[in-house]
């Protein structure tokens, strides 16, 4: 931040210690970052509402993709073990969990993997995580249990009784491409109760 600390004599009305608690007002307001975005034209980020457009996007793919109606679900800000998105048509074999991040960087925060875990684990279900970067494609990662089951023969509840499926969900698949993921989900939707 630039203050000011000595002035010369190029003011003449009012003394110095004025004019010097003036300027640095001045150049508060300039060093200020919000009112820097605000005098560029750029409006600050609201990360809810980031969220909840994120949550809107992804609502419309799985939408137009797998013609299934989803919602948000509310009790995720009580609850930590809820997921973003509740499927009201059929018992949907995933949590879901959206997450929209600023410019891309190497990997995405495990958190939200960890995250999306637990709720999945306390729901009895699978763990699916859509996430994208700020001007990216949606990104899709899912366990690689999911992927195992959806190349089995017979419904999802009989293959997991009857293969014992006990894969760590660390070992995840991640996929750029809508398309590949909603044939994994179609896959376990034809073999699941809806």
């Amino acid at each position: 931040m630039i203050e000011v600390r000595s002035f010369p004599y190029v003011f003449h009305i009012g003394t110095i210690r004025d004019w010097r608690s003036i300027v640095n007002k001045i150049l508060a307001t300039i060093n200020d970052p919000r009112k820097k975005c605000r005098r560029k034209g750029i409006a600050m980020i609201n990360s809810r509402a980031k969220g909840i457009g994120g949550e809107a996007e992804v609502k419309s793919i799985l939408h137009h993709e797998l013609g299934l109606n989803f919602e948000r679900d509310l009790s995720q800000y009580r609850e930590a073990t809820r997921g973003d998105l509740i499927c009201t048509d059929c018992d949907f074999p995933f949590v879901i969990e959206v997450k929209r991040w600023g410019p891309l960087r190497g990997s995405p925060d495990p958190k939200a993997w960890r995250q999306v875990c637990a709720a999945a684990e306390a729901a009895g279900k699978l763990p699916l995580l859509c996430y994208r970067y700020d001007r990216q494609t949606w990104r899709w990662k899912m366990p690689l249990e999911a992927v195992i089951l959806a190349g089995l023969p017979g419904d999802t509840q009989m293959k997991r009784e009857n293969y014992h499926m006990n894969i760590d969900w660390d070992y995840a698949c991640e996929f750029d491409d809508t398309t590949t993921a909603m044939l994994i989900i179609r896959e376990l939707l034809c073999d699941g109760t809806t």
